[in-house]
């Protein structure tokens, strides 16, 4: 690994961890053979959130891991709670990696009244101390713009990518299919990538957990569909499509999703579901008891150890998508 050149007063880099994300912060570390910086959040008898940092970080480029997925609400206390505390111990800068954004949903208003939460949720990140936030695949690329602190954006079609070239075979038997109008951009960019052909279909939504495909462009005939999205919640949305694009001739359906929120319902869709296998980042860790056998994992930490340390050496995040420096399995920083 390249060392520290002309930061200025910014100092080693050090990594935190607080409790949404404890096996990818420690599989990130690894990467970048540092360790995981002390600390530990408990709660006092009322629940209140209480973190402790156990070290010095006077002076140090300090990264702060922890996606706000469920429990949403605690966890981002925490991080807030963890950026002040950075802050008053004199860290010369804080990094808020956040993998998976909560609240991404909100982003503006569709109903008189409506509160704009995303940007909310950015203010009080900065507010609270942080310097920079790195991100991946947030659900509206907008709130990139609800930052007034440099924002770094990671693109989950690039870790999936990579996976499917060098596990699926022959990519020519395969077609990208976006499961709504949402989704097509991110799935057209994917099927560039393998140099396949693109599907599209269209959803109506009939509730907060219920969806109906309504229209369907695109051939599918004999090949293997691959459904890209970037939130797994109740599963309805990928299960009916999986269910159309097996009625058009399919053979059969895979799906890369980024973030595995896999809210109430969804392990219940996903055991009647048609899909043969799920992959899905490691953006949220998933509990055991959520593990579906369809489900495989994939892991962003050779990507966000990759971009950390861009950040930490002042380089630029562009380049992890320039030939092969997005490949997942190996770290390739210090050429």
């Amino acid at each position: 690994m390249q060392t520290v050149q002309n930061l200025g007063k910014i100092g080693s880099m050090k990594i935190f961890a607080a409790s949404a994300n404890q096996k990818l912060a420690n599989a990130i570390v690894k990467q970048l053979n540092i360790p995981l910086g002390l600390s530990e959040a408990t709660r006092f008898p009322d629940g209140e959130i209480s973190m402790r940092v156990n070290e010095t970080v006077r002076g140090s480029d300090v990264f702060i891991v922890q996606s706000t997925s469920t429990p949403v609400n605690d966890h981002l206390m925490e991080l807030l709670i963890m950026i002040d505390a950075m802050r008053r111990s004199s860290a010369a800068r804080i990094t808020a990696v956040v993998p998976y954004f909560g609240y991404a949903r909100q982003d503006r208003r569709t109903r008189s009244h409506d509160p704009i939460s995303a940007k909310l949720v950015a203010d009080l990140i900065t507010q609270a101390g942080a310097d920079r936030i790195l991100s991946m695949d947030l659900h509206c690329p907008q709130i990139q713009g609800f930052f007034n602190i440099p924002m770094d954006h990671l693109r989950g079609i690039y870790n999936f990518a990579d996976y499917l070239k060098h596990n699926f075979g022959d990519l020519s038997e395969l077609v990208v299919v976006s499961p709504d109008f949402g989704s097509v951009t991110r799935s057209s960019n994917f099927a560039k990538m393998l140099g396949v052909p693109l599907a599209i279909m269209d959803k109506t939504r009939l509730s907060s957990t219920e969806t109906e495909i309504t229209h369907f462009i695109g051939d599918v005939e004999g090949k293997t569909a691959v459904l890209v999205d970037d939130v797994l919640s109740t599963g309805g949305t990928l299960c009916n499509a999986a269910k159309t694009a097996l009625k058009k001739g399919a053979k059969k359906v895979f799906a890369c999703v980024t973030h595995a929120v896999l809210a109430e319902g969804a392990m219940d869709n996903l055991n009647d579901s048609l899909l043969e296998k799920i992959m899905l980042l490691d953006t949220i860790e998933i509990p055991k008891e959520k593990m579906h056998p369809k489900i495989e994992v994939i892991s962003i930490a050779p990507i966000v150890a990759k971009a950390i340390s861009c950040i930490h050496l002042g380089q630029s995040i562009g380049k992890l998508y320039q030939g092969d420096m997005y490949r997942t399995d190996q770290m390739m920083l210090d050429e």
